[in-house]
């Protein structure tokens, strides 16, 4: 068996009999939004997308941008790059900064009306002069050019995860606001040499979130997850269109086998 997927799990599965809060991620409720029948496959019956080759690079970047924002909050200074944006921010501290960051942990918000834990880790967390709580994310990648907005197809889907930070923010009775950071760091490819480094661009993204829409989208996720059937698959969803197209040569190769 790979030991980077497991076909099918028993565990963390929703059951709609649980009277036990049912614990569900930032990033699942992203997937509900991506396609209902993966989503579903996932949480219900234990089948989920096989995960992407984990990105060691993105780890390392996101360590040591926490690290160097941290000894800048240690000392009550300013970013640079803060203060080359000219924003108002500082990092700030707070006592669940740590737990927050956490992986598999994160804010938490027990939404009573579908007995959902609603949860999400984020990276940092600045402060306005307004007493504003404000949400950074890191982002990395390599591409040719500079990053100086979010126009991509897939930015659509960093926009929605700051959205859900901000709404999680929210609901734990902090005053956050709308607009938001993405720190996107752009490991440069036109470099003459190598030289054993590679060297990054750093931006700064603003991004004026709007979460109206998150408590919509959990009430349907839950919906979603009380069904007895199997919900249809998104019209783009290459992973169901990749099942259907299996699915579909298998069965025209074995009526071409047994005609024989």
């Amino acid at each position: 068996m790979s030991s980077f997927y497991t076909p099918r799990r028993t565990r963390n599965l929703y059951s709609p009999d649980s009277k036990k809060p049912y614990k569900l991620s930032r990033s699942k409720i992203d997937l509900f939004l991506e396609c209902p029948r993966c989503f579903y496959l996932d949480r219900r019956l234990g089948v989920g997308r096989p995960p992407g080759f984990p990105f060691t690079l993105n780890s390392a970047v996101d360590a040591l941008l926490k690290r160097e924002f941290d000894m800048h909050r240690a000392s009550g200074r300013a970013h640079p790059l803060i203060e080359a944006y000219g924003v108002d921010a500082m990092p700030v501290s707070h006592d669940d900064l740590d737990k927050w960051r956490e992986n598999f942990v994160g804010i938490q918000f027990f939404h009573d009306t579908t007995n959902l834990i609603i949860t999400g880790a984020i990276d940092d967390l600045w402060q306005n002069s307004q007493h504003e709580y404000i949400v950074v994310d890191y982002k990395a990648t390599a591409t040719t050019g500079r990053i100086t907005e979010l126009t991509k197809g897939h930015h659509a889907g960093y926009k929605r995860q700051m959205e859900i930070y901000q709404w999680l923010l929210r609901r734990n009775g902090l005053r956050v606001s709308d607009t938001g950071y993405f720190v996107y760091c752009n490991g440069q490819k036109d470099r003459e040499a190598f030289d054993a480094k590679l060297e990054f661009d750093v931006t700064l993204i603003p991004y004026t979130g709007r979460d109206a829409w998150v408590e919509q989208a959990v009430i349907d996720a839950h919906a979603c997850l009380q069904r007895d059937h199997v919900p249809a698959a998104a019209d783009e969803c290459d992973y169901c269109l990749y099942l259907s197209a299996v699915e579909s040569v298998i069965s025209e190769k074995n009526k071409d086998t047994s005609v024989r």
